[in-house]
């Protein structure tokens, strides 16, 4: 028996380092504020399933993104690399699938990958055995879903739990002589953040406080001034928090003359039934997906309780906001209650079946996101709500349980940490650099001391100025453009809530000029020739 095994183990030595390594399942959520987690000090809602990643092995305190935004933070995450080098800079653009990412090298190295759910790319995935991806943004109910056919199916149901049962269905039917690896893209929490049937109202007795920076004036800060993605002006409340907006096909015979006017024009000469109207009709937009029981159960809560509470209490100025604040935070929680619910089940499988035992889990989200800070929702700022996202890592007999990480990580480092912990050389050209070491508490003398950024997108969707800057332990360093031309800084210690611009201050022109001298040398290191030839001229 023992000649036996010794010949197996020479004929088959790629099967037997394969199933050496472990497995890894990459949880990415959409616009999930750390600040939301109880991993990271949330006392009012709770989230146990993301809790017992962070518990079972470490929960990142700094972890930063290098651009806010859902889609340039996916295209990070897939090459290592930051916006301005990946080439894709803006959301609803198209990525070039034929860079080096890592699933391919992942791929080439034994293991069988997956991408199941957001993706958010404008291009089909290469580097994945499988993927049943949304297209675009997704829709949280009824959704469709692109297959690697190119199909384009449509499934009934809420979407967080599709992505679930989506990914137990290729894990129960792939090859268990290798490895995996597999992103779980959750939709959720993304505007307009639609919660599952069964937790319609789950936090409607919890009365959560105003942050303190909710009536934020903006002075010393142009380009926070100019945005456009206030809970008081932007936040709608129909599309976003429900009130006297329609579900399903509520509106339909209203609309039918319109609809049928657009068809004829872009589809001349041809006839459709008064059910494919309804078809065409009912894929058009979030809420008219919902088929009859989710249209009921939507307008026994938004229509005879939310909608009839605001019509009873005729809001306006500050109280208008204060209750547009609470109902969007009620719904944002409750859409994010699924979430960590499906996060459950998956680690409940991976228990009861052991793969647990080798398989490494990750959650993190695609950026932070403003819960009422300043008086915002969204993100793309560099400020630290939006700067920051949430990131835990378990893996099992390598990361000690209660591992907290301070250090500056950018999602630029995900990709190469992923592929060192696969036992993958990085290829030279990612930017960002494992941190496994790190999380194994090992020492690393030279890790980063600045964090670099940039973000594009402008002038819509919320009129944030284009900027680049760099974060570090203590300061904040930025340079505005386009809409505003300014430079901010930032004294974290003194201000964490970043209220005050110093960058004029003359107290702090040393630190400035340090501070001018990292970003320079950023700007270089990352070969960012944008940043360089606005940062070489002066306002």
């Amino acid at each position: 028996m023992k000649r036996i095994l010794l010949a197996l183990a020479l004929l088959l030595p790629g099967m037997a380092i394969a199933q050496s390594k472990p497995n890894i399942i990459f949880i990415l959520s959409d616009d999930h504020a750390y600040q939301a987690i109880s991993a990271y000090g949330n006392r009012l809602v709770q989230t146990p399933n993301i809790d017992r990643i962070a518990h079972g092995g470490a929960l990142l305190t700094n972890n930063l993104v290098a651009n806010s935004i859902c889609g340039p933070s996916r295209a990070t995450l897939l090459t290592g690399k930051y916006s301005h080098k990946n080439g894709y800079t803006l959301n609803e653009k198209t990525f070039d699938v034929h860079q080096e990412t890592f699933p391919v090298l992942l791929q080439q190295n034994g293991y069988q990958t997956a991408w199941i759910g957001k993706l958010h790319l404008g291009s089909l995935p290469i580097g994945f055995n499988y993927f049943n991806i949304l297209p675009s943004q997704g829709h949280y109910y009824n959704p469709d879903f692109i297959n690697n056919n190119n199909d384009t199916i449509r499934y009934k149901g809420y979407v967080t739990n599709l992505i679930s049962d989506f990914f137990f269905n290729w894990l129960q039917g792939r090859d268990t002589s290798k490895p995996f690896f597999a992103v779980i893209g959750e939709k959720a929490t993304h505007r307009e953040w639609l919660p599952d049937i069964q937790d319609l109202g789950a936090y409607d007795g919890i009365n959560f406080p105003l942050p303190s920076t909710f009536f934020d004036t903006y002075d010393t800060r142009e380009a926070a001034k100019d945005q456009d993605m206030t809970i008081d002006k932007t936040m709608r409340l129909a599309e976003d928090l429900k009130v006297h907006q329609p579900f399903g096909l509520q509106n339909y015979e209203q609309d039918k003359p319109r609809l049928q006017q657009w068809l004829q024009k872009n589809y001349p000469g041809r006839t459709f039934s008064e059910k494919e109207l309804k078809e065409f009709y009912a894929r058009q937009g979030e809420y008219r997906r919902l088929d009859e029981a989710q249209q009921q159960a939507f307008n026994n809560y938004y229509g005879n309780k939310i909608t009839k509470d605001f019509d009873e209490k005729k809001l306006s100025g500050k109280e208008l906001v204060k209750w547009k604040f609470q109902r969007y935070l009620k719904d944002y929680y409750a859409t994010a209650k699924s979430l960590d619910r499906n996060i459950g089940k998956i680690l409940d499988y991976l228990d009861s079946t052991g793969l647990s035992k080798n398989t490494i889990v990750i959650y993190a989200s695609d950026q932070g996101f403003y819960l009422g800070e300043h008086g915002w929702f969204d993100k793309r700022f560099i400020y630290n709500e939006s700067l920051k996202t949430a990131f835990a890592i378990r893996y099992p007999g390598v990361i000690k349980p209660g591992t907290k990480l301070d250090a500056l990580v950018s999602n630029t480092d995900w990709a190469p940490t992923i592929l060192d912990i696969a036992g993958v050389k990085a290829p030279a050209e990612i930017q960002g650099r494992s941190f496994l070491p790190l999380l194994k508490r090992e020492p690393v003398k030279d890790w980063r001391k600045a964090a670099y950024y940039h973000y594009y997108e402008y002038p819509e969707p919320h009129h944030v100025s284009p900027h680049f800057g760099l974060r570090t332990k203590d300061y904040m360093l930025a340079r505005f453009y386009k809409g505003v031309n300014s430079w901010e800084l930032f004294d974290l210690k003194k201000d964490p809530n970043q209220l005050k611009n110093v960058y004029n201050n003359p107290s702090y022109a040393a630190i400035k000029q340090q501070l001018l001298q990292q970003l320079k040398a950023l700007i270089l290191e990352y070969d960012d020739q944008e940043a360089l030839e606005i940062y070489n001229h002066s306002l």
